[in-house]
């Protein structure tokens, strides 16, 4: 017992006389400064979807003091290779690409980047394969699942029956892309609807009003359509104009899609929009900066983060307002 009391008191004087470390670091501001990043922000300067994402960007610009340029491409898969090529040939330290070229595209490009040690990040339209052969992370809904819960969803809320029509728009010339509205369209199929596809061109989103004469047209030739389903917040924004052209009034023809702006807040004040999957565009700009100066200043691992975000209805549109017309939503 005496060798007992010796041990613990000798562990006891070892616990309150043995030194402590912090190993706390302050990395203080401007601290990804030297990190050169090349950001694609996907459509035109402003528009209702890239406008978001160009917001986030800049906050995590001025947050980490990153050393980054952000691109634009109007949502045109051929610019985005081209701008990747030439970033990959300014040896920037990181580069944040939208996916939506696809794996096959992408994928010599992203070798070339990996030999170059230049960190990839991805956003908005995810590339698993080239992910899986040379790493990055990923910041964005998953689209395949996102546009069949939004048919799923507008099922259950509108109470839509087997034989009613609908039209979906769906950019058929790009499936990486396209996989969103497509599986909102399998969605409608096997709930027994019937489903008129229009083609959602680039070109409508950055210039929403040039898809008029082809709705309107869509609408006329099937005026028992209840549901008009559009690619994106930029096209949703506008189904006012769309709506009002083809003879439609408030809340006489249901129209859904995807993403907040203050063009989509609009839109649901004045009901012509009814049901939006929003995906959080903000993170798909601040995010990705944030990871590849991470990755670069600290070596840690690509960010991953799905952000869908659930949906918003015409009960709920109001408490994410403020937000949505302040550009961050």
């Amino acid at each position: 017992m005496k060798y007992l009391k010796i041990i613990i008191s000798s562990l006891i004087l070892i616990s309150f006389s043995s030194p402590s470390f912090s190993i706390e670091r302050d990395l203080g501001d401007g601290w990804c400064k030297d990190v050169r990043i090349h950001f694609f922000a996907g459509g035109a300067e402003g528009d209702g979807f890239a406008g978001i994402v160009q917001t986030g960007a800049e906050n995590a610009i001025r947050d980490t003091g990153a050393d980054a340029e952000i691109l634009y491409s109007e949502w045109q898969s051929e610019i985005m290779i081209q701008q990747l090529r030439q970033a990959i040939g300014a040896g920037v330290d990181g580069i944040a690409m939208m996916g939506h070229p696809g794996d096959e595209a992408i994928m010599p490009l992203a070798e070339e980047a990996n030999k170059a040690g230049i960190l990839m990040m991805y956003q908005n339209v995810d590339v698993p394969s080239v992910r899986a052969k040379y790493g990055g992370g990923y910041v964005g809904a998953n689209l395949a699942t996102q546009g069949y819960a939004l048919g799923q969803e507008a099922i259950r809320l509108f109470g839509f029956e087997a034989g009613d029509t609908a039209i979906v728009m769906v950019p058929t010339g790009d499936y990486s892309r396209a996989q969103r509205e497509d599986n909102t369209r399998i969605a409608f199929e096997e709930h027994g609807m019937k489903v008129v596809v229009l083609d959602g061109t680039p070109e409508m989103a950055t210039d929403p009003n040039s898809a008029i004469p082809v709705i309107s047209a869509a609408l006329a030739a099937n005026p028992d359509a209840k549901i008009l389903v559009h690619t994106g917040g930029q096209m949703l924004g506008n189904a006012e104009t769309f709506a009002v052209a083809a003879g439609y009034g408030p809340n006489e023809l249901l129209q859904i899609g995807f993403d907040t702006s203050p063009q989509v807040m609009s839109a649901f004040v004045n009901g012509y929009a009814h049901l939006t999957s929003d995906q959080q565009p903000f993170l798909q700009g601040y995010l990705p900066i944030l990871s590849l100066c991470q990755m670069k200043v600290l070596g840690t691992g690509a960010i991953n983060q799905d952000t869908g975000a659930g949906f918003v209805t015409t009960d709920n549109y109001e408490s994410v307002m403020d937000l949505a017309n302040a550009g961050l939503r």
